[in-house]
């Protein structure tokens, strides 16, 4: 099995971060984990309409912006947002977000 990398965020720019939310697809993702209230969700359980491969690397870009984090347990792999340190790193962003749940 891979082993999953999740960067620093002092390591991530404001400008990657925006480039992953530039996406819906990305930004749904995002939204459904904030409908979450700071839960894990298992990645099949996604809502989306395009293939498994393409959703995966969306998960990926989002990972690689230290947006989310990945747990694997068993067959399973598990996706949470990095709320705090998002909000932390990026005051007002996420609440952003929020208010368009």
């Amino acid at each position: 099995m891979e082993t999953i990398t999740h960067p620093k965020l002092k390591d991530v720019s404001l400008e990657q971060v925006l480039k992953a939310l530039g996406d819906p697809v990305r930004i749904s993702a995002v939204k459904q984990l904030l409908a979450m209230k700071g839960e894990e969700k298992v990645c099949g359980t996604f809502e989306y309409s395009i293939t498994k491969a393409t959703f995966s690397h969306h998960l990926k870009i989002l990972r690689e912006a230290g947006l989310i984090r990945f747990r694997d347990e068993g067959t399973r792999r598990f996706v949470s947002l990095r709320l705090q340190d998002v909000k932390k790193r990026f005051p007002g962003l996420m609440e952003m977000l929020e208010k368009d749940l």
